[in-house]
């Protein structure tokens, strides 16, 4: 983005020497203008602003210097960025939202618009990424040698290709524009509030920046290292609810489908169901290490060229342990109470087993690496006082891998065979579970059962080469951009699981002592409201509020002693079963190489209407990009019932290889309109057409079925390399007055008329063609002998057929047979273009007004999304809809004074849909409104001069995230993550 001139007004002129830096006039400027402003300086005081009030006067100067419509961040000095996690500071701005995962900014959206439709670059580079989405994580980067972070609304020719909400550029220090030699050092202790363990610790960071040999020579360097422990209560209703026509019931055969008999206030035959897949009690706690790095070299032989060379190196290491207690709905017939339609819950869920089912109690221990770096070459030439060319150059790099001798993923479930019945009560925040002998389980009730140790890698590498050049014509009040570049992306994804599938028990009760099995209680973690299950006054119902809090690694060694045969060869590294393996080759194996070169040429042109100067940008960028996706994915023959719920595909060994190819070109139009229509006053209109790229997942090529199906049938994926774009043509004005050096209000109004969107079509297969235990001749036979209860299915199989092909009543599981059973059916979830649009527009409203010389100031803003087609709760299959919409609001209050800092800020999101998609299929995910209030105090050191402390305090009234479906009552997900503390000093020179 390159700053746009204006006439320099008195106020336009304080700004740029508070900053200490002129605005630069273009060469063709004219001499008495120029010598004009010069004289005008010359009047006006030299005033150095630094802190909060000069972050927000340098942050308001990008504002109002861009070409388009522009938000900016910048730190308040050297090595002293607002936040700590950059995604903190940039929900501040308007129209920006972000996701939090563990407590922690992660993910930004823009104007309605989630991560993937949002392109974030590192000094203008696209960075990779390894999450399978094109989102960048900003929960990898230290905001310690951060300079600034520009929000670009409004798209330019010059601008890379794939945020439809906004291109996001993170701009790091550089030396020889810091100038001279100075260091920052800090420290600080964190102490959060969410972890049991209630250990503080360390985040320290350190800077230093330097020039030599007449300021033409410049070494930065810089590292940081953070830890953090932190922990989270999470109330879960497992893979989502099933969802059916009210009309659909029991007797249909839909698995799930509740019966017409024994409901209150059932659904009628016009509304839409759901129904709960599960009811989990989670606990887990989080130890994160980051480490931050670069190193900058800058050198300038003349004054006409500079050359730079940087690496930016970035890791976090996060492991992670958990114990869980759930009871999973078997789908027997039930006795619920509804909430009324068209979109009809269960207010109270209930079922009775005339088999004792299982409570299980999971746990689960394993660690990630994130590691990126990247090495770039940069080149700046001044050719002539009219052409000034750019190149340039890097070769970025980031890997996913486990960090952990268990892997980047496992879980070792035990269960109680003691559940006679189970229940839940939606009506709170919170689910309350109820569970019939669930407070009397022992821990000689307990048995090891399934297990599954999984590892898995995603490397992404980024080639980039970018040529740019910029020439101003003679005496025309002119200019032209141009340039081209060359973006290779290449990911590879693999991953490899080891899994028991011994889900109905191994060994006997019994088999562990009891020490390994510690109680410990439930609700007392929990802050929400619960319901108390008043709405059946007949039952009476055990809520359960005992849980073992068992630990993974004893009881997985001890499971590994005692079920291992003398002589047995299995699975995983270790050749028991109870490990992960590394040999990826056995599994997925996904190669996606993403080819794009582009060009563009942009017409610039500036004057002045009646007084009134603007500027005018005229564009247009063209883009080609070639993806190619070849996979190898597992093969399977088999199906084997296993437990009640679970049918465990049986791998062939053998595995499937696929390449598939797609390719797209676009041209893509952009105007830029700026003018200051009376003195501070800027008003700006822009037209652009842009495209956000599908995510590396959509785009990877294979199909992959899910090793475990159930009574409903499989589940699997598969990728579409030929996918297009999601296309939109933007429409932006905006109005912004800036009546004094640090306050300013403004008006915006956003139009985005989209195309082409991505939905998910659900293709029944019958791949593999396996047969299916639970749908053939013995199994039709159990139903109408015993019902639909699956223990009982069971049991009636094993009595009526011990010696049957595929049943073996010793290990208790029962294996399709071809010839007898019908083929196991997979739905299989594909993304596809479709031809629907939506239009998305809203207005965005900020104010920044600085109190005279109080000292005090406030910062709002307001952002409205609205889109003409909405997510219908009410339609049953996958549809377009934006993910992420929603309306977003600021509120900042701060006071500084004689080195005394303070700032307290509230961020609010409205409610939004968060995914199209439940394990069970097309059911909607949504993310209620939620509210967050920060703090921060400093204060610097009179007696020491360049030392300062500070205290910060996040999320200081410990508010929580709850995620559900079709209805509030569906809760998917309540997470609590508690406050978040940190006591530091910080000492610059």
């Amino acid at each position: 983005m390159k700053s746009k001139t204006f006439k320099k007004t008195r106020l336009a002129t304080s700004l740029s020497l508070v900053l200490g830096v002129g605005v630069v006039m273009p060469a063709f400027a004219d001499d008495a203008q120029e010598q004009n402003a010069q004289k005008a300086e010359e009047k006006i005081e030299v005033i150095s602003v630094t802190g909060i009030r000069g972050s927000l006067i340098k942050s308001m100067d990008t504002k109002r210097s861009s070409t388009g419509i522009v938000d900016a961040i910048s730190a308040e000095d050297i090595g002293k960025f607002p936040d700590t996690n950059l995604a903190e500071s940039l929900q501040r701005i308007s129209g920006v939202s972000i996701d939090r995962v563990n407590g922690e900014g992660s993910k930004v959206s823009v104007r309605g618009f989630g991560p993937d439709q949002n392109l974030v670059t590192l000094n203008g580079r696209q960075m990779p990424v390894t999450t399978g989405s094109r989102s960048f994580d900003f929960a990898n980067i230290s905001a310690d040698t951060i300079s600034g972070v520009e929000v670009n609304k409004t798209s330019f020719a010059s601008n890379p290709t794939g945020g439809i909400g906004s291109v996001i550029d993170v701009q790091t220090l550089k030396p020889l524009s810091a100038g001279g030699e100075k260091a920052v050092f800090s420290a600080a202790m964190v102490d959060d509030r969410s972890t049991e363990e209630g250990s503080a610790t360390p985040e320290l960071a350190g800077l230093y920046s330097t020039t030599f040999n007449d300021d033409k020579f410049g070494v930065l360097v810089s590292a940081s290292y953070q830890e953090r422990e932190s922990g989270s209560q999470q109330a879960n209703v497992g893979t989502g609810w099933r969802s059916f026509p009210g009309s659909v019931d029991i007797t249909s055969g839909e698995w799930g489908a509740v019966p017409v008999g024994n409901q209150e206030n059932r659904p009628g035959a016009d509304d839409v169901y759901s129904v709960p897949q599960t009811t989990i009690y989670k606990f887990e706690e989080q130890q994160r290490a980051r480490t931050n790095g670069q190193l900058v070299l800058q050198y300038a032989p003349t004054d006409t060229l500079t050359a730079s060379v940087d690496y930016t190196y970035m890791r976090n290491d996060i492991d992670t342990q958990y114990n869980d207690v759930s009871a999973w709905y078997t789908y027997v017939p039930s006795r619920s109470v509804w909430t009324d339609g068209p979109i009809s819950s269960p207010l109270i869920y209930s079922e009775e087993y005339a088999t004792p089912a299982d409570l299980s109690m999971g746990a689960g221990d394993y660690g990630v690496r994130n590691e990126s770096g990247s090495l770039g070459l940069n080149l700046e030439w001044q050719a002539t006082d009219n052409l000034k060319l750019s190149f340039d150059a890097h070769k970025s790099d980031a890997e996913f891998k486990p960090n952990h001798v268990l892997g980047s993923s496992n879980t070792l479930s035990t269960a109680a065979f003691i559940r006679q019945s189970a229940a839940t009560d939606f009506t709170g925040d919170i689910p309350l579970l109820a569970v019939e002998g669930g407070n009397s389980v022992r821990p000689s009730d307990m048995v090891v059962t399934g297990s599954v140790f999984g590892n898995s890698t995603n490397k992404s590498e980024i080639d980039q080469y970018q040529f740019d050049g910029e020439y101003i014509f003679e005496n025309s009040n002119s200019s032209i951009d141009f340039g081209i570049a060359l973006t290779n992306v290449d990911n590879h994804s693999k991953s490899v699981n080891v899994q028991r599938n011994d889900w109905g028990g191994v060994g006997q009760a019994g088999d562990f002592d009891d020490s390994f099995f510690p109680a410990g209680t439930i609700h007392d973690k929990f802050n929400g409201s619960k319901g108390d299950f008043s709405l059946m006054p007949d039952r009476d119902f055990e809520v359960l509020n005992t849980i073992f809090f068992w630990d993974f690694n004893t009881v997985r060694a001890r499971a590994e002693e005692l079920y291992t045969p003398a002589g047995f060869v299995g699975a995983g590294d270790c050749g028991t079963n109870f490990c992960p393996s590394t040999d990826y080759d056995s599994d997925v194996n996904r190669y996606t190489k993403e080819e794009s070169q582009s060009a563009y040429v942009q017409y610039n042109y500036e004057n002045e209407i009646s007084g009134m100067p603007y500027d005018l940008h005229v564009g247009v960028r063209y883009e080609t990009t070639d993806v190619t996706s070849t996979s190898a994915v597992a093969a399977y023959n088999g199906a084997r019932w296993v437990a009640d719920t679970e049918v465990v595909l049986q791998a062939s060994g053998q595995r499937e290889f696929q390449t598939k190819t797609g390719d797209y070109d676009y041209v893509l139009p952009s105007m830029n309109f700026n003018i200051e229509v009376i003195d501070d006053v800027m008003l700006r209109a822009a037209y652009s057409e842009t495209i956000g790229r599908p995510d590396y997942v959509s785009i990877q090529g294979g199909t992959v079925v899910s090793t475990i199906a159930n009574r409903a049938g499989g589940g699997g994926n598969a990728g579409n390399p030929s996918l297009l774009p999601l296309e939109s043509k933007n429409i932006d004005l905006s109005a912004e007055w800036y009546y004094s050096p640090a306050s300013y209000v403004s008006v915006g109004y956003f139009r985005k008329d989209t195309s082409n969107f991505i939905s998910n079509t659900i293709v029944e297969s019958s791949i593999y063609s396996i047969p299916n235990p639970v749908d053939g001749k013995k199994y039709d036979e159990a139903v109408a002998a015993v019902g639909n209860d699956a223990g009982a299915i069971r049991n009636w199989i094993f009595a009526n057929y011990p010696n049957a092909p595929g049943v073996d009543v010793a290990n208790r599981t029962i294996d399709g047979v071809a010839g007898e059973d019908e083929i196991l059916l997979f739905k299989i979830d594909t993304p596809s273009n479709g031809s629907d649009s939506d239009v998305i527009d809203g207005w965005e409203f900020a104010v920044q007004h600085a109190f005279g010389e109080t000292g005090f100031g406030a910062i709002a803003n307001y952002t409205m999304v609205d889109s003409e087609r909405s997510y219908n709760n009410f339609l049953l299959q996958d549809q377009p809809a934006v993910i992420g919409l929603s309306d977003t609001a600021n509120a900042i209050l701060f006071y500084e004074m004689d080195g005394f800092q303070a700032r307290i800020a509230y961020n609010w999101r409205d409610e939004f849909l968060n995914s199209k998609g439940q394990d069970t299929g097309a059911n909607p995910k949504y993310t209620e409104a939620y509210h967050q209030i920060d703090m921060s105090v400093s204060y610097d050191l009179p007696q020491v001069e360049g030392l300062t402390i500070f205290v910060e305090a996040l999320n200081v009234t410990d508010e929580h995230i709850r995620v559900h479906g079709r209805a509030t009552e569906q809760v998917l997900s309540l997470v609590e993550s508690g406050a978040r503390y940190s006591l530091g000093a910080r000492y610059s020179f």
